[in-house]
């Protein structure tokens, strides 16, 4: 199996060997299910002081009869202002939660090493395929999948260099895609470091950020990783594949050598 090189210009002059992984069996559901596996590694357990709404001197008679109140721990003390008053339970002011999120939950979830290595096949594989590509969003033309360019493009260190190139490649409509696709969130993410949505573009795998990365950094939703930190969760965003990727030429011999390190390490 072959592919077209693009040049900067978006000429292509010659072809290269794909990997044998890019005939990978497309496991769309293993995909899905090694996606939320993985993507539970970097969440952090948190959990709430076991004591919070708890330090009070609040306590119930029971049964409090003839005082005309309802069965509920009261604050003790007099002429003070939260003398009388509901606490030491859920559901009152300065009480506690109900059922409060626990430090002691256990939030990584394990994945067998060959299940993950199937999966990142598989991810790898979508890229080639058109219709998994366009059915996550993408406008592209119906193109020869996956795209490959010439490792020149790692040096593309203007953002107006990278544009051209995409646009030269086929890929204008994605482009306004990605531009008209920015939205301002409501509520309070605003005010917590994601003002913004941004749709998901294309990705760009190389073996050396030679300057690409900054220049792909302006615009909203492509991202650029090194082929040795390529991970499930950039290949299918959200556990759907069929992200839009670019490889360059040398990237691909990086997924050659990896494959056989973990050959070697298997045997």
């Amino acid at each position: 199996m072959k592919a077209d090189i693009l040049e900067v210009d978006g000429s292509t002059s010659r072809k290269v060997d794909l990997p044998p992984v890019f005939d990978a069996p497309l496991r769309s559901d293993l995909v899905r299910r090694a996606y939320w596996l993985v993507n539970s590694h970097g969440l952090q357990p948190k959990g709430r002081d076991p004591m919070a709404g708890e330090r009070t001197t609040a306590e119930t008679h029971s049964p409090p009869t003839g005082t005309g109140r309802s069965r509920i721990p009261r604050v003790k003390g007099d002429r003070y202002p939260r003398s009388g008053l509901a606490g030491g339970v859920a559901s009152v002011v300065k009480g506690r939660l109900a059922h409060p999120p626990r430090s002691e939950k256990v939030v990584y979830l394990k994945i067998n090493r060959k299940e993950r290595k199937l999966a990142t096949n598989s991810a790898i594989a979508f890229t080639s395929d058109i219709d998994a590509v366009q059915a996550r969003g993408h406008q592209l033309k119906k193109a020869a999948l996956p795209l490959v360019a010439t490792d020149d493009i790692e040096a593309l260190s203007k953002t107006s260099e990278l544009v051209a190139f995409l646009e030269k490649a086929g890929l204008g409509a994605e482009l306004a895609r990605l531009y008209n696709g920015v939205r301002r969130n409501s509520g309070k993410g605003k005010r917590r470091g994601r003002a913004y949505k941004e749709p998901v573009g294309p990705l760009f795998v190389v073996t050396n950020d030679r300057g690409i990365g900054k220049a792909a950094s302006a615009i909203p939703g492509v991202g650029v990783d090194r082929i040795e930190n390529l991970n499930l969760l950039e290949l299918a965003p959200g556990g759907e594949p069929g992200r839009l990727t670019i490889w360059t030429e040398s990237s691909l011999a990086g997924i050659s050598r990896t494959e056989e390190v973990e050959a070697k390490v298997e045997t």
